[in-house]
């Protein structure tokens, strides 16, 4: 009898045995699927020059864990390395184009001028095509000279910007705009008033192209700042193609854009430590959300 209870017990035993190696199996299985997912997942970012992901350590162990966090972080600084990189790199094509485009315009300007005030051109039936070539070669020039401004900024004056009062006078500007200001009393930033007025205002007028009627400002750090600052607006969801468009200078969706408005935005903010980004999840209640951070 004992050794049939014996007998009994050892089956028990080894069933549970069998069962819990299954039950390893299957999740050693579901856990190797799901690291190998992540891996895609960060793999499709960085061929889409996409390095703003940033993906949950909920279930992992504590080794995958520091090492999804420091993926997660080097993604980040891949992402403002890059963009550092861009701007310097258009900064660089900016100036020669506009280098070598005023030394073409300039002199066909000088010579068309010095034509229109030659008493033979005068009333003769040239006279029409030159001052055409001269209006042609001077709004040329004024357009080139609209874009030095990329490249030939202004070297910021830092002090300590009290962020709320500063977000109400922008509020102020735009009164037909409903406005929804969380950021704490004593929040401070470090930056150029001036400058950073001109990208708040860049963003308002974007929105406001975008046919938004509500602008949200957040910011969930206190004095002084060393977080993350969100801008969201409810105009038009901005496509992922363009998305990925939006800071290179010269891009534009609107018919009458200029394409710097955001490019310029990024360099004064560069300027002073700080990058800005369109998030991939807007705030919950808007379509589009950029972040604003320090370095």
């Amino acid at each position: 009898m004992k050794s049939e209870e014996f007998a009994t017990a050892i089956i028990i035993v080894c069933l549970v045995v069998a069962i819990a190696a299954i039950a390893a199996l299957v999740y050693w299985y579901r856990h190797q699927r799901l690291l190998r997912e992540r891996a895609e997942i960060m793999c499709d970012a960085i061929r889409h020059r996409d390095f703003s992901f940033r993906l949950p350590t909920r279930g992992l162990f504590f080794g995958e864990k520091a090492l999804q966090e420091a993926l997660n972080d080097m993604g980040q600084e891949v992402q403002k390395l890059v963009a550092h990189s861009e701007v310097e790199s258009w900064q660089k094509l900016t100036r020669v184009l506009t280098h070598e485009i005023m030394n073409a315009t300039t002199p066909i300007q000088s010579i068309s001028q010095a034509y229109l005030k030659s008493r033979e051109i005068q009333g003769s039936p040239f006279e029409e095509g030159i001052r055409a070539i001269s209006d042609t070669s001077a709004g040329l020039a004024t357009f080139v000279e609209s874009y030095r401004k990329l490249t030939q900024l202004q070297e910021p004056v830092i002090a300590d910007v009290n962020m709320l009062g500063f977000c109400k006078q922008i509020a102020t500007l735009y009164p037909t705009l409903q406005w929804d200001i969380d950021i704490p009393a004593d929040l401070t930033l470090q930056a150029d008033e001036n400058l950073l007025r001109q990208v708040f205002i860049n963003l308002t007028k974007n929105a406001i192209e975008a046919e938004a009627g509500k602008i949200g400002i957040k910011a969930p750090s206190t004095s002084p700042f060393g977080g993350v600052l969100y801008m969201a607006n409810d105009g038009h969801v901005i496509p992922l193609d363009v998305a990925q468009e939006i800071f290179i200078p010269f891009f534009t969706t609107k018919q009458t854009g200029t394409g710097i408005g955001l490019s310029l935005s990024r360099q004064i903010l560069m300027k002073q430590g700080m990058t800005i980004s369109l998030a991939e999840n807007p705030l919950r209640g808007y379509n589009v959300t950029f972040v604003i951070e320090r370095n």
